[in-house]
């Protein structure tokens, strides 16, 4: 089939940060100063000695990403004992509180953990958005499942729920589950809905930014261990942190940083036992973990969340499981040779630690090895990537398309010409003013052109031009500055097609021709459902 067009069609800029357009007396101006709609967020997640704090803290990581994109982030959260409330808020979130449990709840396994049924909980929860809709319902509770997730759909714009048991139905729009399983995503087979995104494994762990700015300076590890890290999760109700510093005794040539979280019960216990060994320093609720990880050389830790943030600076671990729902994760890394893992924790940890610990010391090559192995699994930029998805989404959400004027000839030509779009266009040099007007209003009389203008709520976004030749038409598209980098370009080119299915029945395929150095562009379009075939890019219409 012929290609029409030309040959920089399908550019997509990269990203790179810019100023967004509104609507003026001409059409759409730049306009310096104004941000993107803030999207709004909902995070319902719960703390306690029994739930534990992970499932809050990889929220707040999470929230800290979303933020970071223009979002605005507000906690829901039932006020259990030790819920952290304080943190969120430290933190810089709007947090609210439901009800303390009732204490004559009861309900089996993590039902429980709810301190409310299913429908009381929802009923709380929709009077705290007193009628406000969140774009964005991020839900982290292992006690709620589509019974509550129905019951908050009519108020919110989408959901995404974050598991790892995989043992009930949910009804959301995307999935996420950070863990390892041989399964991956067909865990979730039946108990998901067909339209939902699974976004499975450790490719998309929560870590903090500090994770990936202490794996971008790390030194390289030669399997001696001078220097320990011990953490054993922020709660550790049963003080599994304890038998750990008994094994340690009598241990010689080794420094060690025992790390617990503020909400630790047994801080106190843990202060003395620290004082009483060599060597041996205690930090409480600190915020340089990542930077401790990287400069230890063997962690005795947890499985869950610290686990994957271990990964990602290489860390070699000896690993507990203190909760169920951390045995599978901690078996799969084992079975990849990422973890030395001694089971669940029980009465006989300082005996078994104290053995594997003698082990570890004496075996450099199996510790460059769970080092090796973990920075190939985690590479620390899972929380960007799921924040720009829920961004992207957002936009999408609000994204029109319309027909291009003259009134938006002069704007059009500002961002053709802007660098970003330039260095990845076919022709880089800049296009005179004039030549442009002139091309532009050709175009706009040709019935074998078409222009359209993406906006989201009233400000420009991004352009799509379509050649026709036939029944191919050939795609160009770039971003406007505002928009570079907010993953919108699928979406745009989405519509974009959707628009050809309608006014030109009879195109059946879309080509874009991209340079092969444009990787963002690239990933658009396949993200889009175009199909890559040598240097073109292409796309079906379905009748």
């Amino acid at each position: 089939m012929a290609r029409g067009g030309h040959r920089h069609a399908g550019r997509l800029a990269p990203r790179r940060a810019g100023v967004p357009g509104v609507r003026g007396d001409r059409g759409l101006m730049p306009a310096s100063g104004l941000q993107t709609p803030a999207l709004h967020v909902v995070i319902r997640a719960d703390a306690a000695p029994a739930i534990g704090t992970g499932h809050v803290m990889r929220c707040l990581t999470l929230a800290d990403r979303l933020r970071a994109l223009g979002a605005v982030v507000r906690f829901i959260c039932r006020a259990h004992g030790g819920h952290l409330s304080d943190l969120i808020a430290a933190r810089g979130f709007a947090v609210d509180l439901l009800p303390a449990p009732d204490a004559a709840f009861a309900a089996p396994g993590h039902a429980g953990w709810l301190g409310a049924t299913q429908a009381q909980d929802a009923a709380d929860t929709l009077a705290l958005l007193s009628g406000q809709r969140p774009d964005w319902l991020i839900v982290d509770h292992y006690g709620i499942d589509e019974t509550w997730q129905r019951l908050l759909r009519p108020a919110v714009g989408h959901i995404l729920v974050i598991d790892d048991l995989a043992d009930r139905v949910h009804d959301c729009d995307v999935l996420l589950d950070q863990n390892l399983a041989p399964a991956g995503a067909a865990r979730y087979d039946g108990l998901v809905p067909a339209h939902c995104a699974r976004l499975c494994g450790p490719r998309y762990a929560l870590l903090r930014a500090e994770f990936a700015a202490a794996r971008a300076a790390l030194g390289e590890r030669d399997g001696t261990v001078r220097r320990l890290f011990v953490f054993l999760g922020g709660a550790d109700q049963h003080n599994d942190t304890g038998s750990v510093l008994a094994a340690l005794a009598g241990m010689d040539n080794i420094e060690t940083d025992v790390v617990i979280g503020g909400a630790n019960p047994h801080h106190a216990a843990l202060a003395r036992q620290c004082a009483a060994l060599p060597g041996v320093r205690l930090h409480r609720q600190v915020d340089n973990v990542a930077a401790l990880m990287a400069q230890a050389d063997l962690a005795i830790g947890a499985g869950g969340g610290a686990m994957w943030e271990r990964c990602s600076v290489g860390l070699p671990t000896i690993a507990l499981a203190l909760a169920e729902n951390q045995r599978p994760g901690c078996t799969a890394l084992a079975d990849i040779g990422g973890t030395l893992y001694l089971g669940e924790s029980g009465p006989d940890n300082a005996a078994r630690l104290a053995a594997a610990l003698q082990v570890a010391r004496t075996s450099p090559g199996l510790l460059r090895h769970m080092s090796a192995t973990g920075l190939a699994l985690v590479d620390g930029q899972g929380a960007d990537r799921v924040a720009r998805r829920l961004v992207a989404q957002g936009l999408a959400d609000s994204l029109t398309l319309r027909r291009a004027t003259m009134a938006d000839c002069d704007d059009i030509h500002a961002w053709r010409n802007a660098e970003a779009i330039r260095r990845v266009s076919g022709d880089t040099r800049p296009v005179a003013l004039e030549a442009h007007r002139e091309w532009f209003a050709k175009v706009l009389t040709d019935t074998e052109r078409v222009l359209l203008l993406g906006e989201i709520d009233g400000r420009a976004a991004g352009v799509l031009r379509y050649d026709r030749s036939g029944a191919q038409a050939t795609v160009s598209v770039y971003l406007t500055p505002a928009y570079l980098g907010k993953g919108i370009g699928p979406a745009l080119l989405a519509q974009g097609s959707a628009w050809v299915a309608r006014h030109w029945p009879g195109v059946d395929t879309i080509e874009a021709v991209i340079r092969p150095d444009n990787l963002a562009s690239s990933a658009a379009f396949a993200s889009a459902g175009y199909r890559h075939e040598f240097d073109i890019y292409r796309q079906r219409i379905q009748a």
